[in-house]
């Protein structure tokens, strides 16, 4: 199963995308995995991909595409897998399409007001980077780490602001998204509001459905 998970920030795909390569026993393959793998093994992509990031700049779809080409060439993506965040624009999806056939593009869809609420809830820790959620995972001590006694703040990434303009930004170049993927009659869409594991189980009732799993 060649499998892409997307959805705004704040919606759990990537916790969503974790169980499901659990269940299908296929690699859950994060685009920033992929970066931070390469620049650490110095590999030629990663030089250069560093080189974008080290300036502040996005990496260039064309660096990107071959950067995901070499990571699913490798035999734990025989089976298939789990693509979580990318492709985020047309022009990624056409490039991802000249490469692979997806079986299945998944959305986890909450409407706006939820993500802003669940992003405004994440605390980090100055110190160590830790990340506590004051519903789901809150510290044990209130704007103190539990790793390393750091304070907790609110990134800047995180206030209202800017999540608003993170959305902003997933409604205009990641939805068209979803009438590229129903076209080729792979779009499904799971409502990402409930707990974690009743989406999960939502999910796993539709590969049952479709005879994925058992």
């Amino acid at each position: 199963m060649k499998i892409i998970i997307f959805g705004p920030q704040g919606s759990g795909k990537g916790t969503q995308a974790k169980l499901l390569s659990e269940k299908l026993n296929i690699p859950h393959i994060s685009t920033g995995k992929i970066f931070r793998d390469n620049i650490e093994e110095q590999t030629d992509l990663g030089k250069e991909a560093q080189k974008y990031m080290a300036q502040g700049n996005l990496v260039p779809d064309d660096l990107v595409i071959a950067l995901i080409k070499d990571r699913l060439a490798e035999t734990d993506c025989s089976d298939g897998f789990i693509l979580d965040g990318y492709p985020r624009t047309m022009p990624q999806a056409e490039s991802l399409d000249a490469i692979i056939k997806l079986d299945l593009a998944l959305e986890i869809w909450i409407p706006d007001e939820e993500a802003i609420h669940r992003i405004s809830q994440r605390r980090s820790c100055s110190v160590c980077g830790e990340i506590f959620h004051l519903s789901h995972k809150p510290p044990k001590v209130e704007s103190v780490c539990d790793k390393c006694g750091g304070k907790l703040i609110v990134r800047d990434d995180d206030q209202e602001k800017a999540i608003k303009q993170r959305l902003a930004s997933y409604h205009k170049l990641t939805e068209p998204l979803i009438d590229h993927y129903k076209a080729q009659d792979i779009y499904m869409k799971i409502d990402g509001r409930p707990a974690i594991e009743a989406v999960k189980e939502s999910i796993f009732e539709i590969f049952k459905q479709l005879k994925l799993i058992d």
